[in-house]
C-alpha cells in the first residue's frame, strides 16, 4: 500500500463527516445514527439523498451545494477515493453532507425504514455478467425499499447503454415506475443538474464520445383491496 493512501487512511479517522464499517457492527449492533440521522447528524428535518458508489463525492459535493434544503449521504467501500470527498466537504463547510464507508449491499443496516427520501446511483459498476451484483436491479432495489420512503425516487445516471437499456426493460417487470428517461442528457439539455455537475469518470467518458443516459423510477406500492 501507498504511503499516500496510508496517509488518507489515517485522516480519514480524524474527518467528522465519514463514518466507517470498521468502527461498527452494524450486522450485529445497531448503527447508533440508524433512524437518527436527523436528530443527531444533521440537527434538521430536510429530506435525506443518497449517492450509492459515489467515488470521490463529485456528485454529492455539487447536489448538497445546489439544494441546502436537503442533506446528502456519499456512499462507497474504498476509503482512499472518499477522503477527497469529505475534504471538500470540511473545506467548503457543508453542513449538509456526510459520508459512509461501508459495502452498499449492507445498505439497510445502516437507515432505518422511510429514512431516505432519494438515491443516487452514479456511473456503476454494469456487472454486465453478474445480474445480482449491479447496483440498480431487483436484488438491490429490494433493500433500498427497506429504508427509502413511499414516494422515493431512485436515480440512474450512466456511460454504459447495456446498463440503461436493462434498466428500461426491467422496469416493465418488476412494476417500476418511470418518472423521466433521457438517453442522452447533454444532447437533451433538458435537465441542467444532469450536465453542470460532472463525476471524474463521467469527464473521461464525455472525452470518449460515449453517450450519458439518465433514468428515474420508483417502485409502485400496490394496495391490498380490502376484504
Amino acid at each position: 500500500m501507498s504511503k499516500n493512501k496510508l496517509k488518507r487512511f489515517a485522516e480519514n479517522e480524524t474527518f467528522e463527516n465519514l463514518f466507517q464499517h470498521n468502527d461498527f457492527n452494524a450486522r450485529t449492533e445497531p448503527f447508533p445514527l440508524k433512524g437518527n440521522w436527523h436528530a443527531t447528524y444533521f440537527n434538521n428535518t430536510n429530506p435525506i439523498v443518497l449517492e450509492l458508489g459515489c467515488g470521490r463525492g463529485e456528485y454529492t459535493i455539487g447536489m448538497a451545494q445546489r439544494f441546502p434544503e436537503k442533506n446528502f449521504i456519499g456512499v462507497d467501500r474504498k476509503g482512499a477515493r472518499l477522503w477527497r470527498g469529505c475534504k471538500d466537504g470540511i473545506e467548503k463547510n457543508l453542513k449538509n453532507v456526510a459520508f459512509l464507508r461501508i459495502k452498499i449491499e449492507d445498505i439497510e443496516y445502516y437507515f432505518d425504514q422511510n429514512e431516505v427520501h432519494e438515491i443516487w446511483v452514479t456511473f456503476p459498476d454494469p456487472q454486465l455478467r453478474k445480474e445480482r451484483r449491479r447496483l440498480i436491479s431487483p436484488n438491490f432495489i429490494s433493500k433500498y425499499q427497506k429504508i427509502i420512503d413511499p414516494t422515493g425516487i431512485i436515480h440512474l445516471k450512466t456511460d454504459c447503454t447495456e446498463l440503461y437499456e436493462y434498466v428500461i426493460e426491467t422496469a416493465l417487470i418488476e412494476n417500476w415506475n418511470i418518472i423521466e428517461n433521457i438517453p442522452d442528457v447533454y444532447k437533451s439539455g433538458e435537465n441542467s443538474v444532469l450536465t453542470e455537475i460532472q463525476t471524474f469518470y463521467e469527464k473521461k467518458w464525455l472525452l470518449e464520445g460515449k453517450p450519458i443516459s439518465y433514468v428515474a423510477f420508483k417502485k409502485n406500492h400496490i394496495i391490498a383491496p380490502h376484504l
